[in-house]
């Protein structure tokens, strides 16, 4: 298949990306992985007037130690999130999450600001950002704006950016100590859109549960952060019976949909038993004990 025809611009700057959104708005894509946006102008699913590609802006690609977390580019690619050494010791759910993100070949190309901005719901960047509350710096014509991660999906492939903004970083709190985090993913096979998946994060005190956080993806369409489960374990232990109320929490909490690849029942259960599995492993992580 072949894109519908489209004029093409390589900028070098934030500021010339910004003018060329500025001139064209809506009718401008940001070509920045390419990974999702190259297969939909192929199969014309859109079909833009103007291609803006980011791939020369080489200010928008860093990670840095900043503020107490981790700071990282938009045009960061996502293997080089994968192998880094401060992402594994600050951000211990990310670095687990991202060996889930297609195959090794996407995520060579693939970029961080590229995933979160493209929102795909059965992503895995998206709901990690929204476990881990992070900060999503977004640039326009009006200057910088901070979005919390959990304000920032607002549908399917849909998020709060306007047409002449750009996404250019991405902040994460470093993980305290006594943490513990688990990415817990279901495919139909390695490198597929997850059918549901879940982030957790745990801050333990003795064997007590002092802190959180429970984000999935697969299961809507925007990530889903499971509060009402959050709240069932907060000061508690990790036991069988808190356990399961908390799976009961988390499938009562989600509306999934039914597709050619699961039904939504199916999802739900998924969800419930990978909520299980991911609790446990980040307890166990965190030093506390996992009650089984």
């Amino acid at each position: 298949m072949k894109p519908p025809a489209f004029s093409y611009v390589a900028v070098s700057s934030v500021e010339a990306a910004l003018a060329e959104l500025a001139r064209y708005g809506e009718d401008a894509k940001l070509l920045a992985g390419g990974q999702s946006l190259v297969p939909m102008l192929n199969m014309r699913l859109i079909s833009p007037g103007r291609l803006v590609d980011l791939n020369r802006v080489r200010e928008l690609a860093y990670i840095r130690e900043r503020d107490g977390g981790v700071a990282i580019g938009a045009m960061t690619r996502q293997r080089a999130v994968e192998k880094d050494r401060l992402v594994a010791a600050r951000i211990p759910l990310l670095a687990e999450a991202m060996p889930w993100v297609g195959h090794f070949q996407i995520r060579n190309r693939g970029t961080i600001g590229g995933s979160l901005a493209h929102a795909d719901p059965a992503a895995e960047l998206p709901a990690v950002a929204v476990c881990l509350d992070a900060q999503l710096t977004v640039r326009g014509p009006e200057g910088e704006r901070v979005v919390p991660a959990r304000e920032f999906f607002k549908t399917y492939l849909t998020t709060v950016m306007r047409s002449t903004e750009l996404l250019t970083e991405v902040w994460f709190q470093a993980s305290p100590p006594r943490s513990g985090a688990a990415w817990v993913e279901f495919a139909r096979r390695h490198g597929d859109y997850a059918l549901a998946a879940i982030g957790a994060v745990v801050v333990m005190a003795d064997d007590v549960i002092r802190e959180v956080r429970l984000a999935l993806t697969g299961v809507e369409d925007v990530p889903v952060r499971a509060s009402e489960a959050e709240a069932l374990l907060a000061g508690q232990p990790l036991s069988p019976e808190r356990l399961e109320e908390v799976v009961a929490a988390v499938k009562a909490r989600i509306k999934p949909s039914a597709d050619i690849h699961a039904t939504a029942e199916y999802r739900r259960h998924l969800a419930g038993v990978l909520t299980a599995r991911a609790l446990r492993l980040a307890v166990e992580r965190a030093g506390g004990e996992a009650g089984r």
